[in-house]
């Protein structure tokens, strides 16, 4: 057994830190550049506890499945953990309920990018730019993990590139070195750090989880590590990186702009820097939400990719998706995500804005229900210290606060409900599979191990 793991991790080439800037690359996107804007019009200055909240939350998954990637790498990564500890079901729950959740929030992805694109070409239709970025990034992952890395490399260094440059002209205008700065608008009093009180707090907690998505897809590029055992080391360094970048430019943008300024559709950074005297500040900025979020759309691609090869190599998807074809490219599962991303897209661009925001707040819920399932599978497959129990029950706990917190405000309630709705759907078709597929072909083995016995026999004269 220990063998034919070693085998199926056989050329791995994967530096730790590497893996720490693709897990940049898959994290720092929407979620953060925009998302967190939400946050702050729900929380007020008090978003800055949920971010250092959410990345200890995120930390408590990424360690788990890191360690699980150390001691047994899997190319399914937490779905194949998943199955490991509880049996097939598990693992065709998991695996399916990423797949689907992830298409959604590529349509949301995608419109998102077109709205950015528009402030350019308002004249060009949202659905062509939905399109072009949709192929541009099946491209991408048609190149292979070498093409893949590269390009997530590049664009990992772009978005830290352009969060350094926030923090440069913020604190100069803060300062007073750059004119329009304006006055300082940091809380000084408890009342002003918590405008909303401790329900405002719990409401807006989950958009500082959803700024961390992502950190699932780093796990599953973990398998190609030259040394599996670095996996914690790469997200360690990682998330320590993304929670000081989070927490130091959202202070900054609490303190240049009053809260109340910040409003959801619009980056809470091209609004903290709207005195600025610099017209060049939101062309760049926008170039750089484009950047963020085709980064983490690619990063997405690749994981669902990856998640429908590894369902149909385990009969948990028709056994076409997991053939390779042109240039040895699983061209079949390509084919189906392209098809499945085409009608995400449809649907992000033809249904009622709520409805749709629904949806995919519904999918981003999906994703911590995924990452709850890691704490409890880690449960099961790791020796776990009394700390390391601490922490698992900890990150669980962070995480249900987020989820619970959806409920106490009138945006996120009905994605909550929604949520309950796919996993009914998909716990349906699982009992399905279990009772009315898997059984019978249990059964169906049986009898023919029974009748090769039965014939294998020597009959007594």
């Amino acid at each position: 057994m220990a063998e034919s793991r070693k085998e199926k991790h056989k050329g791995g080439n994967l530096k730790w830190w590497q893996l720490s800037l693709l897990g940049v690359a898959s994290t720092i996107g929407t979620g953060y550049f925009l998302g967190s804007g939400l946050g702050i019009s729900i929380a007020g200055p008090a978003i800055l506890i949920a971010f250092a909240l959410a990345a200890l939350g995120t930390y408590t998954v990424f360690e788990s499945l890191a360690k699980m990637t150390a001691k047994h790498p899997e190319k399914g990564s937490f779905r194949s953990y998943a199955k490991q500890a509880f049996g097939r079901w598990a693992g065709f729950s998991s695996g399916w309920v990423y797949w689907s959740s992830e298409l959604l929030i590529m349509g949301s992805q995608l419109t998102a990018l077109s709205l950015f694109s528009r402030f350019w070409f308002p004249g060009v239709p949202m659905w062509l730019f939905a399109t072009g970025y949709a192929l541009l990034g099946l491209l991408v992952i048609f190149l292979g993990n070498k093409g893949f890395d590269s390009i997530e490399n590049v664009l990992s260094v772009i978005k830290i590139a352009a969060i350094l440059l926030f923090l440069g002209i913020a604190g100069a205008a803060l300062f007073g070195w750059i004119p329009g700065g304006g006055n300082p608008a940091f809380p000084r009093t408890l009342r002003e750090f918590f405008p909303a009180g401790a329900m405002g707090l719990w409401s807006g907690f989950i958009f500082a989880f959803y700024a961390f998505g992502g950190i699932e897809v780093m796990g599953m590029m973990a398998f190609r590590l030259k040394d599996p055992s670095d996996a914690p080391k790469a997200g360690k360094i990682m998330l320590l990186l993304l929670m000081t970048v989070y927490i130091l430019s959202l202070s900054l943008v609490v303190t240049l702009v009053s809260w109340k300024s910040i409003v959801p559709k619009k980056s809470p950074f091209i609004t903290a820097l709207g005195g600025v005297e610099m017209p060049f500040i939101p062309h760049l900025f926008n170039g750089v939400l484009i950047v963020a979020g085709f980064s983490t759309m690619v990063a997405s691609l690749y994981a669902v990719t990856t998640m429908l090869v590894t369902l149909a190599e385990d009969r948990d998807a028709p056994p076409l998706f997991a053939r390779k074809a042109l240039k040895k490219r699983p061209m079949y599962a390509i084919g189906l995500t392209a098809v499945g991303l085409a009608a995400s897209i449809a649907l992000s661009l033809a249904m009622p804005g709520r409805i749709y925001e629904y949806i995919t707040t519904a999918a981003g819920l999906l994703l911590l229900y995924n990452w709850m399932f890691i704490l409890i599978t880690s449960g099961k497959l790791l020796k776990l210290t009394a700390f390391g129990q601490v922490k698992r029950f900890g990150g669980l706990a962070l995480i249900l606060i987020a989820v619970s917190g959806t409920l106490a405000h009138g945006t996120s309630s009905p994605g909550f409900w929604g949520s309950l709705g796919f996993i009914l759907v998909i716990g349906s078709v699982t009992l399905w599979m279990q009772f009315k597929v898997w059984k019978r072909k249990k059964t169906s083995v049986r009898r023919h191990r029974r009748k090769a016995i039965l014939i294998r026999r020597p009959r007594l004269e």
